[in-house]
């Protein structure tokens, strides 16, 4: 069954968020494991893949944006439609309000949220979402 892991930041700048999605993108990636990074608009799927292009200098996190012409087979993808990545994958990073139809095919959810008002309201939905159909949940506050 998926595990789903809910982290909790104190800020709630865009910035701050985009910047931890990008440390936890590197530590899974790191880890051997298959990313895929479910965002809301082609706008924060670019602003991720910048963003990810920027982490640090002397790092490489091999990442693709989703799309009709390219190849997908990088072990991190960032993309925002409703239909699941084209292959399995270990872990998805949910930036969205809402949980997507197809988390459950992933061995690990990670639900990052911030001290925005609305934020933190969808955060709990879907913990609720969660935890009313069973799902292991982990919490952590950064």
């Amino acid at each position: 069954m998926t595990r789903i892991s809910f982290y909790i930041l104190k800020s709630n700048e865009l910035e701050q968020r985009q910047a931890f999605a990008c440390r936890l993108i590197e530590k899974i990636y790191h880890q051997g494991q298959q990313v895929y990074i479910h965002t809301d608009s082609a706008e924060n799927s670019e602003a991720l893949n910048q963003a990810l292009w920027a982490i640090r200098p002397e790092s490489f996190i091999p990442h693709d944006v989703m799309s009709a012409d390219n190849t997908e087979n990088s072990p991190i993808l960032i993309g925002h439609s409703n239909n699941a990545p084209p292959r399995l994958m270990d872990v998805m990073i949910n930036l969205t309000a809402e949980q997507p139809l197809f988390f459950s095919q992933f061995e690990r959810v990670c639900e990052i949220v911030d001290d925005d008002a609305t934020i933190k309201q969808a955060g709990r939905q879907r913990f609720q979402f969660y935890k009313q159909r069973g799902y292991e949940l982990d919490t952590f506050h950064i």
